[in-house]
């Protein structure tokens, strides 16, 4: 049942969410903020995956790694909003779909404090295009708060949909949403490097 509703749910949204990073002419503050993560599929693979990471490792990781990512990711926010470089963002971005969704495909399991450095890794990078695409009249507080909020809804749906590890056919379900996320992931990759 699971499997039909998230498919077409993402062929509802896939027309409208093919890059974030586009919409740089947004107006607005909070709703802003809280709607630029959901309107990219690149991103909410990336956000669903972290979630469905923590899940699949358990306590502590289900909610360290949901919280690692908004924390850094706003850091890499005020590198963006002030102009500081990353070199390869929309790289990076894409390799966080491929590498996040085949830790959860695979059962990665590495130690808590690498698990969290990867998470972390990626996030400065997805932050950093939220802030580099600050709408110029969208105050960069509510901006903030409304992607991390937005972030952490689309962490608590990988995490709702990693806890059907406990049964043997959830198992199932969770790796192939892993595969389905790293495909999507390499998609866009291909995407930035034809680009």
């Amino acid at each position: 049942m699971l499997i039909p509703f998230a498919l077409t749910a993402l062929v509802i949204l896939l027309p409208v969410t093919v890059h974030a990073h586009t919409e740089t002419e947004t107006i607005g503050g909070f709703v802003s903020g809280f709607r630029h993560p959901l309107t990219g599929l690149d991103h909410i693979v990336a956000m669903v995956a972290v979630g469905l990471w923590g899940a699949y490792l358990g306590a502590p990781a289900m909610w360290l790694l949901p919280v690692v990512f908004p924390m850094v990711m706003a850091l890499g926010g005020a590198l963006g909003v002030l102009g500081v470089p990353l070199p390869a963002v929309e790289t990076c971005i894409a390799l966080s779909g491929v590498m996040l969704g085949l830790a959860v495909a695979f059962k990665a399991r590495p130690p808590l404090w690498v698990a969290a450095v990867i998470v972390g890794f990626f996030a400065i990078f997805h932050g950093h295009a939220h802030g580099t695409e600050l709408p110029n009249s969208a105050n960069a507080m509510t901006y903030a708060i409304g992607f991390v909020i937005a972030t952490g809804s689309l962490h608590l749906s990988g995490i709702a949909l990693g806890l059907l590890v406990r049964w043997p056919w959830g198992r199932v379900v969770v790796r192939l949403s892993g595969v389905a996320i790293a495909l999507v992931g390499l998609g866009f990759l291909f995407d930035v490097i034809k680009a």
